[in-house]
């Protein structure tokens, strides 16, 4: 199926390893646009769709096979932009997902071709970057959790190490080892600066004034 690549709304993605603080932010993020009166909608990836629930069973009863992972991702991604978020982003409203193709990229190893030549790039991605070391202390210390089998140091590193190569005109690093407050702040600064004011210049005057 083919997506369009441009739209009235405000597409915005969030990427990174485990434990970056990923959906701490999401919620920061859209909290302070819904305040500015923006129409907000937030998902995630994988979703809680047939495809998306199949994906994360695997995580902690074990991997499917490469190609199995990787075609689960590809319709589960078809599925939610199809459904959710193309037609968020044609009514004008801001989409914030946290993960999309780029974790595809970074943890399945998918070509970055491929990807974009099926999926539309974001207006911007912000990546989280952290120390896997410091990742996985959160997931367990913070979360109470064990990693799953997405949560390992070597295939943290190597995704991390991928996502740093991602950078470019829309994708954002965010450093993720200060406080909350702070990295909320370098976040807001790369929306508002980046797709607000490309798209919502009266807002991005206001939000800056």
């Amino acid at each position: 199926m083919d997506f369009e690549t441009k739209w009235p709304g405000v597409f915005l993605v969030f990427e990174g390893i485990d434990g970056t603080g990923k959906s701490t932010q999401i919620k920061k993020l859209a909290s302070r646009l819904e305040g500015a009166g923006e129409r907000v909608v937030v998902s995630r990836e994988p979703t809680d769709g047939p495809h998306g629930r199949k994906i994360r069973e695997s995580a902690s009863t074990g991997r499917m096979s490469p190609q199995e992972e990787l075609e689960a991702f590809i319709r589960d991604r078809t599925d939610h932009l199809r459904e959710l978020v193309m037609p968020a982003l044609r009514e004008g409203r801001v989409v914030i997902l946290d993960r999309y193709y780029f974790s595809t990229i970074a943890y399945q190893g998918a070509a970055p071709e491929v990807m974009e030549a099926l999926f539309p790039m974001p207006d911007l991605v912000l990546v989280l970057d952290l120390e896997p070391a410091v990742a996985l202390a959160r997931i367990r210390e913070r979360r109470g959790e064990s990693p799953n089998e997405f949560e390992h140091m070597e295939g943290l590193q190597k995704a991390r190490a991928i996502f740093r190569s991602m950078l470019g005109k829309r994708v954002a690093l965010i450093d993720a080892e200060p406080g909350e407050e702070i990295v909320a702040e370098s976040i807001w600064k790369s929306v508002v600066e980046g797709p607000i004011k490309s798209k919502r210049p009266e807002l991005a005057a206001r939000l800056n004034s």
